[in-house]
Protein backbone atom coordinates (compact mmCIF):
# COMPACT_ATOMS: atom_id res chain seq x y z
CA UNK A 1 0.00 0.00 0.00
CA UNK A 2 1.13 3.03 -0.72
CA UNK A 3 1.62 5.81 1.77
CA UNK A 4 1.13 9.21 1.00
CA UNK A 5 2.09 12.74 2.35
CA UNK A 6 -0.40 15.59 2.04
CA UNK A 7 1.64 19.16 2.60
CA UNK A 8 -0.25 22.20 1.67
CA UNK A 9 -0.97 25.01 4.29
CA UNK A 10 -4.51 25.93 2.47
CA UNK A 11 -7.02 23.42 4.62
CA UNK A 12 -9.43 23.16 1.36
CA UNK A 13 -6.57 21.99 -0.63
CA UNK A 14 -5.17 19.38 1.80
CA UNK A 15 -8.52 18.17 2.26
CA UNK A 16 -9.26 17.72 -1.36
CA UNK A 17 -6.32 16.18 -2.42
CA UNK A 18 -6.52 13.63 0.87
CA UNK A 19 -10.48 12.69 -0.36
CA UNK A 20 -9.12 11.90 -3.78
CA UNK A 21 -6.10 9.58 -2.99
CA UNK A 22 -8.08 7.79 -0.30
CA UNK A 23 -10.75 7.23 -2.83
CA UNK A 24 -8.14 5.73 -5.32
CA UNK A 25 -6.98 3.29 -1.87
CA UNK A 26 -3.92 5.43 -0.59
CA UNK A 27 -3.12 6.15 2.62
CA UNK A 28 -2.83 9.80 3.02
CA UNK A 29 -1.67 11.78 6.18
CA UNK A 30 -1.46 15.60 5.55
CA UNK A 31 0.92 18.31 6.95
CA UNK A 32 0.27 22.18 6.99
CA UNK A 33 3.50 23.71 6.50
CA UNK A 34 6.77 22.93 5.32
CA UNK A 35 8.37 22.67 8.99
CA UNK A 36 5.95 19.87 10.00
CA UNK A 37 6.61 18.20 6.91
CA UNK A 38 10.58 18.01 7.39
CA UNK A 39 10.13 16.45 11.29
CA UNK A 40 7.66 13.88 9.79
CA UNK A 41 9.89 12.85 6.84
CA UNK A 42 13.28 12.68 8.74
CA UNK A 43 12.23 12.18 12.05
CA UNK A 44 12.82 8.99 13.93
CA UNK A 45 9.79 6.30 14.95
CA UNK A 46 7.69 7.43 11.88
CA UNK A 47 5.96 4.97 9.93
CA UNK A 48 7.70 4.65 6.21
CA UNK A 49 5.74 7.55 3.66
CA UNK A 50 6.60 6.34 0.01
CA UNK A 51 4.90 9.79 -1.66
CA UNK A 52 4.76 13.45 -1.08
CA UNK A 53 2.22 16.17 -2.95
CA UNK A 54 4.25 19.04 -1.97
CA UNK A 55 2.97 22.57 -2.63
CA UNK A 56 5.82 24.78 -3.75
CA UNK A 57 4.08 28.13 -2.29
CA UNK A 58 4.20 28.33 1.65
CA UNK A 59 4.88 30.97 3.86
CA UNK A 60 7.85 29.98 5.96
CA UNK A 61 9.58 27.06 4.78
CA UNK A 62 8.48 26.61 1.27
CA UNK A 63 8.38 23.93 -1.02
CA UNK A 64 11.62 24.24 -2.37
CA UNK A 65 13.59 24.45 1.37
CA UNK A 66 12.01 21.27 2.10
CA UNK A 67 12.92 19.50 -1.16
CA UNK A 68 16.19 20.89 -0.07
CA UNK A 69 16.10 19.86 3.23
CA UNK A 70 14.19 16.27 2.96
CA UNK A 71 16.22 15.10 -0.51
CA UNK A 72 20.01 14.07 0.78
CA UNK A 73 18.11 12.31 3.59
CA UNK A 74 15.24 10.39 1.98
CA UNK A 75 17.18 9.77 -1.84
CA UNK A 76 14.70 7.52 -3.02
CA UNK A 77 11.42 9.10 -1.87
CA UNK A 78 8.92 10.34 -4.72
CA UNK A 79 7.94 13.87 -4.15
CA UNK A 80 5.52 15.60 -6.95
CA UNK A 81 5.76 19.03 -6.28
CA UNK A 82 1.93 21.79 -6.71
CA UNK A 83 2.42 25.31 -8.49
CA UNK A 84 -0.61 27.46 -9.60
CA UNK A 85 -1.29 28.29 -13.32
CA UNK A 86 2.16 30.48 -14.20
CA UNK A 87 4.62 28.90 -11.56
CA UNK A 88 6.25 26.53 -14.32
CA UNK A 89 9.44 28.04 -13.78
CA UNK A 90 9.63 27.29 -10.25
CA UNK A 91 8.23 24.16 -10.60
CA UNK A 92 11.29 23.44 -13.32
CA UNK A 93 13.60 24.68 -10.18
CA UNK A 94 11.83 21.89 -7.86
CA UNK A 95 12.15 19.15 -10.75
CA UNK A 96 16.07 20.39 -10.61
CA UNK A 97 16.36 19.84 -6.91
CA UNK A 98 15.36 16.66 -6.85
CA UNK A 99 11.59 16.52 -7.21
CA UNK A 100 9.89 13.85 -9.13
CA UNK A 101 7.02 15.20 -10.93
CA UNK A 102 5.01 18.40 -10.67
CA UNK A 103 0.95 18.83 -11.01
CA UNK A 104 -0.55 22.45 -12.11
CA UNK A 105 -3.26 23.74 -9.82
CA UNK A 106 -5.96 22.87 -10.04
CA UNK A 107 -5.69 19.38 -11.08
CA UNK A 108 -8.26 17.08 -12.04
CA UNK A 109 -8.44 13.91 -9.68
CA UNK A 110 -7.75 11.34 -12.76
CA UNK A 111 -4.42 13.51 -13.26
CA UNK A 112 -3.90 13.46 -9.28
CA UNK A 113 -4.40 9.62 -9.10
CA UNK A 114 -1.92 9.09 -12.39
CA UNK A 115 0.43 11.04 -10.65
CA UNK A 116 0.27 9.20 -7.22
CA UNK A 117 0.15 6.02 -8.82
CA UNK A 118 3.40 6.93 -10.92
CA UNK A 119 4.81 8.10 -7.77
CA UNK A 120 4.19 5.40 -5.49
CA UNK A 121 5.56 3.03 -8.62
CA UNK A 122 2.35 1.39 -9.02
CA UNK A 123 2.01 2.80 -12.21
CA UNK A 124 5.40 4.03 -13.04
CA UNK A 125 4.87 3.91 -16.91
CA UNK A 126 2.56 6.93 -16.28
CA UNK A 127 4.33 10.68 -16.28
CA UNK A 128 3.47 13.86 -14.99
CA UNK A 129 -0.28 14.89 -15.94
CA UNK A 130 0.18 18.31 -16.78
CA UNK A 131 -1.71 19.18 -19.61
CA UNK A 132 0.32 22.01 -21.46
CA UNK A 133 -1.80 22.25 -24.39
CA UNK A 134 -4.60 23.33 -22.45
CA UNK A 135 -6.70 26.48 -23.85
CA UNK A 136 -4.95 25.84 -27.28
CA UNK A 137 -7.62 27.89 -29.73
CA UNK A 138 -7.84 24.47 -32.07
CA UNK A 139 -10.98 22.95 -31.30
CA UNK A 140 -12.13 21.32 -34.89
CA UNK A 141 -10.87 18.28 -36.61
CA UNK A 142 -7.51 20.12 -37.38
CA UNK A 143 -6.64 20.33 -33.51
CA UNK A 144 -6.57 16.36 -34.37
CA UNK A 145 -2.98 15.10 -35.37
CA UNK A 146 -2.68 11.98 -37.61
CA UNK A 147 -2.86 10.31 -40.04
CA UNK A 148 -2.89 6.25 -39.42
CA UNK A 149 -5.89 4.20 -40.86
CA UNK A 150 -6.88 3.90 -36.97
CA UNK A 151 -7.56 7.84 -36.38
CA UNK A 152 -8.71 8.57 -39.95
CA UNK A 153 -11.66 5.73 -39.21
CA UNK A 154 -12.44 7.78 -35.95
CA UNK A 155 -12.60 10.89 -37.66
CA UNK A 156 -14.64 10.16 -40.56
CA UNK A 157 -17.04 8.13 -37.62
CA UNK A 158 -16.89 11.50 -35.76
CA UNK A 159 -17.59 13.80 -38.84
CA UNK A 160 -21.28 11.62 -39.19
CA UNK A 161 -21.59 12.21 -35.57
CA UNK A 162 -21.30 15.84 -36.01
CA UNK A 163 -24.31 16.22 -38.57
CA UNK A 164 -26.76 14.93 -36.31
CA UNK A 165 -28.31 15.46 -32.75
CA UNK A 166 -28.13 12.06 -31.61
CA UNK A 167 -26.52 11.40 -28.45
CA UNK A 168 -22.64 10.14 -28.82
CA UNK A 169 -20.62 7.80 -26.58
CA UNK A 170 -17.10 8.00 -26.44
CA UNK A 171 -15.31 4.86 -25.17
CA UNK A 172 -11.40 4.76 -25.24
CA UNK A 173 -9.01 4.40 -22.84
CA UNK A 174 -7.43 7.61 -20.28
CA UNK A 175 -5.77 10.16 -22.02
CA UNK A 176 -6.55 9.26 -25.98
CA UNK A 177 -8.53 12.36 -26.59
CA UNK A 178 -11.73 11.76 -25.79
CA UNK A 179 -12.74 15.04 -24.86
CA UNK A 180 -10.96 16.66 -27.80
CA UNK A 181 -13.37 14.76 -30.06
CA UNK A 182 -15.81 15.80 -28.05
CA UNK A 183 -15.12 19.62 -28.68
CA UNK A 184 -14.39 18.70 -32.63
CA UNK A 185 -18.02 17.07 -33.13
CA UNK A 186 -19.51 20.06 -31.33
CA UNK A 187 -17.31 22.81 -33.40
CA UNK A 188 -18.59 21.34 -36.59
CA UNK A 189 -22.16 20.59 -35.70
CA UNK A 190 -25.22 22.81 -36.18
CA UNK A 191 -24.26 24.18 -32.24
CA UNK A 192 -21.20 25.35 -32.97
CA UNK A 193 -22.07 28.85 -31.64
CA UNK A 194 -23.90 27.69 -28.70
CA UNK A 195 -21.80 26.99 -25.56
CA UNK A 196 -19.76 23.49 -24.91
CA UNK A 197 -19.62 22.59 -21.17
CA UNK A 198 -17.58 19.66 -20.11
CA UNK A 199 -18.06 18.02 -16.92
CA UNK A 200 -15.63 15.54 -15.05
CA UNK A 201 -18.50 13.07 -13.19
CA UNK A 202 -14.99 11.48 -12.15
CA UNK A 203 -14.16 14.80 -10.07
CA UNK A 204 -17.24 15.55 -8.32
CA UNK A 205 -17.68 14.83 -4.42
CA UNK A 206 -21.01 12.75 -4.76
CA UNK A 207 -22.65 14.68 -2.39
CA UNK A 208 -22.30 17.59 -4.90
CA UNK A 209 -23.21 15.56 -8.18
CA UNK A 210 -26.85 16.50 -8.09
CA UNK A 211 -26.28 20.13 -6.98
CA UNK A 212 -23.42 20.76 -10.09
CA UNK A 213 -24.91 18.90 -12.89
CA UNK A 214 -29.05 20.22 -12.16
CA UNK A 215 -28.08 23.33 -9.80
CA UNK A 216 -29.96 24.25 -6.43
CA UNK A 217 -32.40 26.83 -5.39
CA UNK A 218 -31.05 29.52 -2.29
CA UNK A 219 -31.61 27.92 0.89
CA UNK A 220 -32.13 24.28 -0.55
CA UNK A 221 -29.69 22.99 2.16
CA UNK A 222 -27.37 24.15 4.88
CA UNK A 223 -24.22 26.35 3.28
CA UNK A 224 -26.92 27.02 -0.51
CA UNK A 225 -26.70 30.87 0.07
CA UNK A 226 -27.21 31.41 -3.33
CA UNK A 227 -28.91 30.32 -6.72
CA UNK A 228 -26.67 27.74 -8.44
CA UNK A 229 -27.30 27.39 -12.46
CA UNK A 230 -26.11 23.72 -13.22
CA UNK A 231 -24.37 22.43 -16.01
CA UNK A 232 -27.60 21.48 -17.89
CA UNK A 233 -28.48 24.89 -17.65
CA UNK A 234 -25.32 26.12 -18.60
CA UNK A 235 -25.24 24.14 -21.65
CA UNK A 236 -28.46 25.28 -22.92
CA UNK A 237 -28.73 25.41 -26.63
CA UNK A 238 -25.36 23.88 -26.81
CA UNK A 239 -23.58 20.82 -26.19
CA UNK A 240 -22.85 19.20 -22.55
CA UNK A 241 -19.89 16.75 -22.89
CA UNK A 242 -20.29 14.36 -19.09
CA UNK A 243 -16.90 12.70 -19.11
CA UNK A 244 -16.35 9.80 -17.46
CA UNK A 245 -19.77 9.31 -17.08
CA UNK A 246 -19.72 5.53 -15.50
CA UNK A 247 -18.74 6.91 -12.33
CA UNK A 248 -22.60 8.73 -11.42
CA UNK A 249 -23.97 7.02 -8.67
CA UNK A 250 -27.13 5.47 -9.00
CA UNK A 251 -29.76 7.99 -7.63
CA UNK A 252 -28.03 10.35 -10.07
CA UNK A 253 -28.20 7.67 -12.83
CA UNK A 254 -31.64 7.95 -12.58
CA UNK A 255 -32.21 11.72 -12.51
CA UNK A 256 -29.75 11.81 -15.54
CA UNK A 257 -32.30 9.05 -17.42
CA UNK A 258 -35.23 11.46 -16.64
CA UNK A 259 -34.01 14.97 -18.05
CA UNK A 260 -32.90 13.16 -21.15
CA UNK A 261 -36.10 11.85 -21.59
CA UNK A 262 -37.99 14.76 -20.89
CA UNK A 263 -35.87 17.35 -21.32
CA UNK A 264 -36.04 19.12 -18.14
CA UNK A 265 -33.83 19.57 -15.55
CA UNK A 266 -34.94 20.16 -11.64
CA UNK A 267 -32.72 21.81 -9.55
CA UNK A 268 -32.35 21.02 -5.54
CA UNK A 269 -35.10 23.08 -3.75
CA UNK A 270 -36.97 24.40 -7.07
CA UNK A 271 -40.64 23.91 -7.16
CA UNK A 272 -41.18 23.08 -10.41
CA UNK A 273 -38.78 21.75 -13.69
CA UNK A 274 -36.67 23.91 -15.97
CA UNK A 275 -36.35 22.82 -19.59
CA UNK A 276 -33.30 22.49 -21.39
CA UNK A 277 -32.34 21.63 -24.70
CA UNK A 278 -28.67 19.93 -25.15
CA UNK A 279 -26.96 18.03 -27.23
CA UNK A 280 -25.04 15.24 -24.82
CA UNK A 281 -22.17 13.77 -25.63
CA UNK A 282 -20.50 11.54 -23.15
CA UNK A 283 -17.19 9.49 -22.61
CA UNK A 284 -15.93 6.56 -20.41
CA UNK A 285 -13.01 4.51 -20.17
CA UNK A 286 -14.71 1.75 -18.42
CA UNK A 287 -16.41 -0.95 -20.04
CA UNK A 288 -20.17 -0.14 -19.34
CA UNK A 289 -21.34 -3.10 -20.65
CA UNK A 290 -19.36 -4.81 -17.98
CA UNK A 291 -21.29 -2.60 -15.27
CA UNK A 292 -24.65 -2.94 -16.98
CA UNK A 293 -23.96 -6.74 -15.89
CA UNK A 294 -22.57 -6.21 -12.52
CA UNK A 295 -25.66 -3.97 -11.83
CA UNK A 296 -23.23 -0.83 -11.49
CA UNK A 297 -24.52 1.27 -14.33
CA UNK A 298 -28.86 1.49 -15.61
CA UNK A 299 -29.00 -0.44 -18.57
CA UNK A 300 -31.72 1.33 -19.90
CA UNK A 301 -29.50 4.75 -19.17
CA UNK A 302 -26.65 2.76 -21.09
CA UNK A 303 -28.85 2.17 -24.35
CA UNK A 304 -30.10 6.18 -24.11
CA UNK A 305 -26.11 7.38 -24.21
CA UNK A 306 -24.83 4.37 -26.52
CA UNK A 307 -27.02 5.54 -29.62
CA UNK A 308 -23.94 6.58 -31.92
CA UNK A 309 -20.64 4.65 -30.57
CA UNK A 310 -17.40 5.86 -30.87
CA UNK A 311 -14.02 4.32 -29.69
CA UNK A 312 -11.13 5.89 -29.94
CA UNK A 313 -8.01 3.61 -30.74
CA UNK A 314 -4.53 3.84 -27.96
CA UNK A 315 -1.59 5.47 -29.25
CA UNK A 316 -0.07 2.11 -28.95
CA UNK A 317 -2.19 1.18 -32.16
CA UNK A 318 -1.62 4.47 -34.54
CA UNK A 319 2.26 4.55 -33.57
CA UNK A 320 3.19 5.78 -36.99
CA UNK A 321 1.27 8.74 -35.57
CA UNK A 322 4.04 9.39 -32.69
CA UNK A 323 6.33 11.83 -34.43
CA UNK A 324 3.74 14.14 -36.11
CA UNK A 325 2.39 14.28 -32.51
CA UNK A 326 5.53 14.85 -31.52
CA UNK A 327 6.46 17.38 -33.70
CA UNK A 328 3.04 19.37 -33.36
CA UNK A 329 3.53 18.86 -29.23
CA UNK A 330 6.95 20.52 -29.25
CA UNK A 331 5.54 23.22 -31.50
CA UNK A 332 3.01 24.27 -29.06
CA UNK A 333 4.73 24.18 -25.74
CA UNK A 334 7.64 26.01 -27.27
CA UNK A 335 5.14 28.43 -28.85
CA UNK A 336 3.22 28.04 -25.22
CA UNK A 337 6.38 29.11 -23.49
CA UNK A 338 8.00 31.73 -25.44
CA UNK A 339 10.69 28.98 -26.54
CA UNK A 340 13.06 28.67 -29.24
CA UNK A 341 11.73 25.49 -31.08
CA UNK A 342 13.36 22.64 -30.47
CA UNK A 343 14.70 19.19 -32.32
CA UNK A 344 14.48 15.80 -31.80
CA UNK A 345 17.40 13.58 -32.20
CA UNK A 346 16.77 10.31 -33.56
CA UNK A 347 17.63 7.40 -30.69
CA UNK A 348 15.11 9.77 -28.74
CA UNK A 349 12.37 9.52 -31.14
CA UNK A 350 13.65 5.64 -31.67
CA UNK A 351 12.56 5.45 -27.91
CA UNK A 352 9.20 7.39 -28.20
CA UNK A 353 7.84 4.84 -31.12
CA UNK A 354 9.03 2.07 -29.44
CA UNK A 355 7.51 2.88 -26.22
CA UNK A 356 3.76 1.84 -25.34
CA UNK A 357 2.50 4.56 -23.88
CA UNK A 358 -0.22 3.43 -21.66
CA UNK A 359 -1.26 6.61 -20.89
CA UNK A 360 -1.76 7.36 -24.44
CA UNK A 361 -1.14 10.62 -26.38
CA UNK A 362 -2.02 12.92 -22.77
CA UNK A 363 1.04 10.81 -21.56
CA UNK A 364 2.98 11.54 -24.81
CA UNK A 365 1.84 15.18 -24.52
CA UNK A 366 2.83 15.29 -20.97
CA UNK A 367 6.51 13.59 -21.56
CA UNK A 368 7.39 16.51 -24.24
CA UNK A 369 6.39 19.04 -22.01
CA UNK A 370 8.28 18.15 -19.47
CA UNK A 371 11.43 17.15 -21.88
CA UNK A 372 11.41 20.92 -23.62
CA UNK A 373 10.91 23.03 -20.03
CA UNK A 374 13.78 20.75 -18.53
CA UNK A 375 15.76 20.75 -21.95
CA UNK A 376 19.28 23.02 -21.41
CA UNK A 377 19.92 23.00 -25.39
CA UNK A 378 18.24 23.12 -28.65
CA UNK A 379 17.74 19.27 -29.05
CA UNK A 380 15.61 16.96 -27.29
CA UNK A 381 17.69 13.55 -26.19
CA UNK A 382 17.44 10.24 -24.38
CA UNK A 383 19.16 12.10 -21.29
CA UNK A 384 16.01 14.40 -21.24
CA UNK A 385 13.57 11.29 -20.95
CA UNK A 386 15.00 9.73 -17.63
CA UNK A 387 11.68 8.24 -16.79
CA UNK A 388 10.56 7.07 -20.48
CA UNK A 389 14.36 5.59 -20.98
CA UNK A 390 14.17 3.55 -17.40
CA UNK A 391 10.92 2.16 -18.54
CA UNK A 392 11.28 0.88 -21.65
CA UNK A 393 14.31 -0.99 -20.26
CA UNK A 394 16.30 -3.30 -22.70
CA UNK A 395 13.27 -3.97 -24.59
CA UNK A 396 14.06 -1.01 -26.42
CA UNK A 397 16.57 -1.69 -29.26
CA UNK A 398 17.61 1.81 -30.70
CA UNK A 399 20.37 0.23 -32.87
CA UNK A 400 17.67 -1.12 -34.90
CA UNK A 401 15.54 1.72 -35.75
CA UNK A 402 14.22 2.49 -38.97
CA UNK A 403 14.13 6.19 -41.11
CA UNK A 404 16.74 7.65 -38.80
CA UNK A 405 17.59 10.49 -41.32
CA UNK A 406 13.90 12.08 -40.64
CA UNK A 407 15.16 13.32 -37.11
CA UNK A 408 18.93 13.87 -37.14
CA UNK A 409 21.33 12.70 -34.50
CA UNK A 410 22.56 15.58 -31.99
CA UNK A 411 26.26 15.37 -31.80
CA UNK A 412 28.41 17.16 -29.66
CA UNK A 413 31.61 19.44 -30.50
CA UNK A 414 34.19 17.62 -31.32
CA UNK A 415 36.92 17.29 -28.31
CA UNK A 416 39.59 20.26 -28.41
CA UNK A 417 42.27 17.79 -28.58
CA UNK A 418 42.68 13.93 -30.12
CA UNK A 419 41.42 11.07 -27.48
CA UNK A 420 43.81 9.10 -29.65
CA UNK A 421 46.66 11.31 -28.51
CA UNK A 422 45.41 10.68 -24.90
CA UNK A 423 46.55 7.72 -25.08
CA UNK A 424 43.15 5.80 -25.90
CA UNK A 425 43.02 3.15 -27.72
CA UNK A 426 41.70 3.87 -31.24
CA UNK A 427 42.22 0.28 -33.46
CA UNK A 428 40.24 -2.21 -33.87
CA UNK A 429 41.22 -5.72 -36.09
CA UNK A 430 38.76 -7.36 -38.44
CA UNK A 431 41.09 -10.00 -39.19
CA UNK A 432 43.12 -12.62 -36.83
CA UNK A 433 46.72 -13.68 -37.08
CA UNK A 434 45.49 -16.62 -38.91
CA UNK A 435 44.04 -14.22 -42.31
CA UNK A 436 40.19 -15.04 -41.18
CA UNK A 437 37.88 -12.91 -40.18
CA UNK A 438 37.33 -12.27 -36.28
CA UNK A 439 33.74 -13.30 -34.94
CA UNK A 440 31.71 -10.34 -34.87
CA UNK A 441 30.75 -10.55 -31.38
CA UNK A 442 34.67 -10.55 -30.33
CA UNK A 443 34.44 -7.08 -32.86
CA UNK A 444 31.90 -5.51 -31.43
CA UNK A 445 33.58 -5.84 -27.81
CA UNK A 446 36.52 -4.27 -29.08
CA UNK A 447 34.50 -1.78 -30.35
CA UNK A 448 32.66 -0.87 -27.70
CA UNK A 449 36.20 -1.24 -25.28
CA UNK A 450 37.49 1.00 -27.61
CA UNK A 451 34.62 4.25 -27.20
CA UNK A 452 34.77 3.74 -23.29
CA UNK A 453 38.39 4.57 -23.65
CA UNK A 454 37.99 7.14 -26.15
CA UNK A 455 35.14 8.95 -24.00
CA UNK A 456 36.76 8.24 -20.80
CA UNK A 457 33.43 5.77 -19.59
CA UNK A 458 30.87 8.58 -20.43
CA UNK A 459 27.92 6.02 -20.80
CA UNK A 460 25.63 8.60 -22.53
CA UNK A 461 28.16 9.93 -24.92
CA UNK A 462 29.76 6.60 -25.47
CA UNK A 463 26.18 4.98 -26.38
CA UNK A 464 24.91 7.96 -28.64
CA UNK A 465 28.35 7.61 -30.39
CA UNK A 466 27.92 3.90 -30.95
CA UNK A 467 24.02 4.78 -32.17
CA UNK A 468 22.42 2.34 -29.77
CA UNK A 469 20.75 2.97 -25.90
CA UNK A 470 22.13 3.40 -23.09
CA UNK A 471 20.07 0.31 -21.83
CA UNK A 472 21.21 -1.98 -25.01
CA UNK A 473 24.93 -0.68 -23.86
CA UNK A 474 24.34 -1.85 -20.18
CA UNK A 475 23.25 -5.43 -21.56
CA UNK A 476 26.31 -5.44 -23.81
CA UNK A 477 28.98 -4.78 -21.23
CA UNK A 478 27.02 -6.86 -19.03
CA UNK A 479 27.56 -10.06 -21.44
CA UNK A 480 30.86 -8.98 -21.57
CA UNK A 481 31.27 -9.26 -18.07
CA UNK A 482 29.36 -12.60 -18.05
CA UNK A 483 32.14 -14.00 -20.57
CA UNK A 484 35.10 -12.71 -18.84
CA UNK A 485 35.68 -10.07 -21.76
CA UNK A 486 35.18 -7.34 -20.06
Amino acid sequence: MTHILVVDDEPTQRLLLQAVLERAGFTVETASSGDAAIARLTGTGAGRIDCVFLDLSMPGTDGLAVIRAVRPKAPDLSIVVLTAHGGVNTAVEAMRAGASDFLVKPAAEDRIVEAAKAAGGAAAAFDAPFEPLAGEPDSDFTAIVGQSPAIRQSMRLARKAASVSLPVLIDGESGVGKELFAKAIHSVSERAQRPFIAVNCGAIPERLVESILFGHERGAFTGATDRHTGKFQEADSGTLFLDEVGELPPDIQVKLLRALQEREVEPVGARRPIKVDIRLISATNRSLEAMVADGRFREDLYYRLNVFPLTLPPLRERTGDIPSLVEDCIARVCRSENMATKRVSADAMALMEAYHWPGNVRQLQNTIYRAVVLCEGDTLRIDDFPHLAHTAGAAVDLGNTTDRAAWPVATSPAPATDPAANGAATDVHLVRGDGHVRPLADIEADVIRCALDLYDGRMTEVARRLGIGRSTLYRKLQDLDATGDG
